[in-house]
């Protein structure tokens, strides 16, 4: 008979359902206890770890790896393989499971292996087993679980994020709450405050319930911290209405935090999924805006809103940067937040290393470039890399959002070609720094076309550099000056008659006219962008 102490996998599987993780092989009739679960590395022995579930990590179900780790796993006494197929044959595998006794099971495609880790870790606490066998809450409702807790330990009850918003709060009549929690569940977020902060800290730091003396003329609570492994998941916040709530209600909170933990790592995945589906249709608009009609109410919007594109990305000056690609990433998942926050969740998407965001129409443009602006300062604060932010036009709907969005663009690289090095956080619209954004147009459309033939800028710098003269800084500041022959001396700090010679001999070299109008604009374009492109 199998040890109530230890969980079975048919348990397991009930917990987790099977959106998670679903058996690829038949399960034996017999109980499969399961000791733990383990991630595979590639460069490492497999540890032998009996009755663990074993996460195949990197390894496709059509390699010949694949086989080899199933038959080491079996040897090894380990319970069940995990794999991900992601639509590659399973056939082979799942009759090589058959013979060696291991149970096959398949992931999620979409959810992270690390979090699938931790909700598995979660599923194998006691507590959780057997509240899930009491008839507890299914897994990702929250506001039952609340409930169920709020009655439990004997006061008002709010489950919270990282970040302080209330994910879930109870419900139970004759339970009090104070000004802070009803403000709280009104904003969806608890309200600002030292006191509050020094609260959150003590509690993040803690391994235990905590309790906490009331703030701000309301009631003190009971609080502890929600992991799975090191990761901080959230918080359990419990009112303790005449100070009363004894030991009995610390050790509850103490007994169903990894039911908690499950719970919020099953939300989490949920939204993710939902996360990547929305920035998976916004891919499919900004790419091809003529759908617009389709996919227009898969974002829950109309096709015919008014819109404009902001794009955010972190100004680094390595295209290659891995930890830039990181960052990048990051920065997708803050601008989701924050957007969904204001304005639903529309999408953002990351493309090529830049994040998209679609913008309502609202009350004001000023309003949405106050919004980008405060992500890109905590975007700033929190990944300690400098991120710019373009946002593109007002456009009349959605079949137009490639013209914001080549807006967006064409800010982001006018902010990237300023000189210096990038501030810790730069926003712009459009109409801000429509100058430079016109020449960095102009430079590409420079850059992937050889008119004039003679390609006088770079002939100019080419023999500036080999003969070391200085024609091509002469001529650009001329040209700046408005063809003012004394500003421009002024400028490089040289007498009139030095900049005459030196136009002179100029044009006798490379066989311009600067008293021909367009070969002046032509020139002056080439020098002015000659750094951009390369020249």
């Amino acid at each position: 008979m199998l040890d109530p102490e230890v969980p079975d996998l048919g348990q397991v599987l009930e917990v987790l359902g099977s959106s998670l993780l679903r058996p690829l092989s038949v399960l034996p009739e017999r109980p499969v206890p399961v000791s733990g679960v383990l991630i595979f590395e590639r460069r490492a022995p497999l540890p032998p770890v009996r009755d663990a579930i074993l996460l195949a990590v990197g390894v496709g179900t059509a390699e010949a790896q694949a086989m080899e780790l199933l038959a080491s796993a079996a040897e090894a006494g380990y319970a069940c393989l995990v794999v991900k197929s992601f639509g590659e044959p399973v056939t082979e595998l799942v009759e090589a499971a058959r013979r060696s006794g291991v149970v096959l099971l398949a992931a999620d495609e979409a959810v992270a292996w690390h979090h699938l880790d931790a909700m598995i870790s979660s599923a194998l606490a006691s507590p959780v087993r057997f509240a899930q066998a009491g008839g507890a809450p299914a897994v990702g409702d929250l506001f039952a679980l609340a409930n169920a807790i709020a009655g439990m330990a004997g006061g008002a009850t709010v489950i919270e994020d990282p970040h302080r918003r209330i994910l879930a709060y109870s419900t139970l009549p004759g339970q009090a709450i104070d000004e802070g929690r009803r403000q709280g569940i009104l904003g969806l977020q608890v309200p600002d405050g030292p006191e509050y902060d020094e609260q959150y800290r003590a509690l993040a730091r803690a391994a235990r319930t905590c309790r906490f003396p009331a703030v701000g003329g309301g009631l003190p609570r009971l609080g502890v911290a929600v992991r799975a492994g090191g990761e901080l998941l959230g918080s359990i916040w419990v009112v303790d209405t005449e100070d009363c709530l004894d030991s009995a209600a610390e050790q509850t909170l103490a007994d169903v935090v990894d039911t908690v933990s499950l719970h919020l790592l099953a939300a989490r995945t949920a939204v993710d999924a939902v996360r990547r589906r929305r920035a998976d249709l916004l891919r499919r608009l900004l790419a091809d805006p003529s759908g617009a009609a389709t996919v227009a109410p898969q974002l829950g919007l109309d096709p015919n809103l008014p819109v404009m594109v902001a794009a955010f990305a972190v100004a680094s000056r390595d295209a290659d940067d891995v930890l830039a690609a990181h960052a990048a990433t990051r920065l997708a998942d803050l601008v989701s937040l924050h957007c969904e926050a204001h304005y639903g969740r529309h999408g953002c998407a990351l493309i090529d290393g830049t994040v998209y965001a679609l913008l309502p129409s609202g009350p004001s443009p000023n309003a949405h470039r106050d919004l980008v602006a405060d992500i890109a300062r905590r975007a700033h604060g929190a990944l300690r890399v400098p991120v710019q932010a373009g946002i593109g036009a007002l456009v009349q709907g959605l079949h137009a959002i490639a013209s914001s969005r080549a807006d967006a663009d064409l800010v982001l690289r006018a902010l990237t070609d300023r000189p210096g090095d990038p501030e810790p956080s730069q926003v712009a619209t459009i109409d801000e720094v429509w100058g430079s954004a016109t020449l960095s147009a102009l430079a590409r459309i420079l850059a992937a076309h050889e008119a004039p033939p003679r390609r006088l800028g770079p002939a100019v710098r080419a023999h500036d550099l080999e003969h070391g003269t200085i024609y091509a800084p002469t001529i650009l500041a001329y040209l700046d000056a408005n063809s003012d022959i004394a500003a421009a001396s002024q400028r490089l700090s040289v007498h009139p008659n030095t900049v005459r010679y030196r136009l002179l001999r100029a044009q006798e070299i490379f066989g311009f006219d600067l008293s021909d109008p367009d070969e002046r604009l032509v020139l002056w374009l080439r020098l002015r962008l000659g750094d951009q492109l390369g020249w």
